[in-house]
């Protein structure tokens, strides 16, 4: 089990690669080793190209016949943007097949079909890290609705402004750094208008390299403003609003090139629950919230957030804007608890991350 284990482990490096590049897809990575040699490597570069399992088969060519397949997900056995993947391996003749973990999309059932060839299949080596590393994967699949993150960046005594508004900068470079990888690796960025008119951010990925995500105003009256610099970009802007905003501003949105999700009304507000379901509908499988008090709030009230980051700054503000409004929590056995939690220093902050 030792070299099974290694080579999921190398495979999962590789899947790394895709980090940011392969949505709505998985990130998956593979290897073909022979006699302890590898001769194939492999990894998803983006959806509608060649799955891991077969680029790695394709560099191995002939020498995969009785050599053994690593990949760190189930593979696919119907067919999608891409032919099944279980085609390819039985082709190439491999003898063994050792599967990181199983595949949460149901139209999946490789592990099964390679069994039945004949093939000797094993499934659920580092299966919790396999599991991680594809979280937003995971929720989508199950749920097509994105996997959530809410960022938070605050003074060591919780403040994300001072009493003025003031909040640029409240953490360091290396934060901020941070951050721009964090959005050049999700689908879409996420804010309430309140912080686009007060901060007019652009939202992109400037200090890495990367992609820019799409960016998502949650604005339920329309207040957008139309010089607002994000609007540079129209097309990768989606405006969530209600239905009943109003319909001369959506047309002009529209005919600028914004997307427009309009949701029933919730409390007068955008509904952020059948807004992420809209979102799913859309191939969005991530959202990275960096809104102020009252999305960060309203966000962990309706129960959409998986994941929280929090960036805090050693540095007090004392009267100033909160992170969290009024969560309706009266009672301490009521809070909200965040589980597997980890810490880290970036620069001379600390990031505390954890699940909801």
């Amino acid at each position: 089990m030792i070299p099974h284990r290694k080579y999921i482990e190398m495979a999962l490096s590789l899947a790394e690669k895709g980090l940011g590049t392969v949505s709505p897809n998985p990130m998956v990575g593979s290897l073909v080793v022979k006699r302890g040699k590898i001769i194939g490597r492999g990894f998803h570069k983006r959806a509608g190209e060649d799955h891991a399992e077969v680029i790695a088969l394709k560099q191995a060519g002939k020498r995969a016949r009785h050599a053994t397949l690593y990949v760190t997900l189930e593979p696919c056995s119907h067919w999608g943007r891409t032919p099944p993947c279980t085609e390819a391996i039985i082709k190439s003749g491999v003898s063994e097949v050792v599967i990181g973990m199983k595949d949460p999309n149901p139209l999946v059932d490789g592990f099964r079909i390679l069994k039945s060839r004949g093939i000797k299949t094993r499934i659920g080596v580092l299966e919790e890290e396999a599991r991680r590393m594809n979280e937003v994967y995971v929720k989508y699949a199950r749920t097509k609705k994105p996997f959530v993150i809410l960022k938070v960046a605050a003074s060591l005594d919780g403040k994300i402004a001072t009493s003025t508004g003031k909040s640029k900068y409240i953490t360091g470079e290396d934060s901020r750094k941070y951050v721009h990888k964090l959005r050049s690796e999700v689908d879409a960025v996420m804010i309430g208008i309140n912080t686009l008119i007060a901060d007019d951010p652009l939202l992109d990925s400037r200090l890495v390299k990367g992609k820019d995500p799409i960016k998502i105003i949650v604005d339920s009256k329309l207040r957008m403003p139309l010089k607002a610099r994000i609007m540079k970009a129209p097309e990768k802007i989606i405006v969530a609003t209600t239905v009943k905003a109003p319909k001369s501003k959506v047309k002009q949105l529209q005919q600028k090139g914004v997307k427009i999700i309009a949701t029933p009304p919730k409390a007068g507000s955008v509904d952020l629950e059948a807004l992420m379901k809209e979102l799913g509908n859309h191939e969005i499988t991530s959202v990275l919230i960096e809104g102020g008090n009252r999305i960060n709030s309203s966000a962990l009230k309706e129960k959409v957030v998986d994941k929280i980051l929090i960036f805090t700054a050693p540095r007090l503000i004392g009267k100033g804007l909160d992170a969290f409004g009024d969560l309706g929590i009266k009672n301490l056995d009521r809070t909200i608890n965040l589980k597997n939690i980890s810490t880290k220093k970036i620069g001379k902050d600390i990031l505390v991350e954890g699940y909801i």
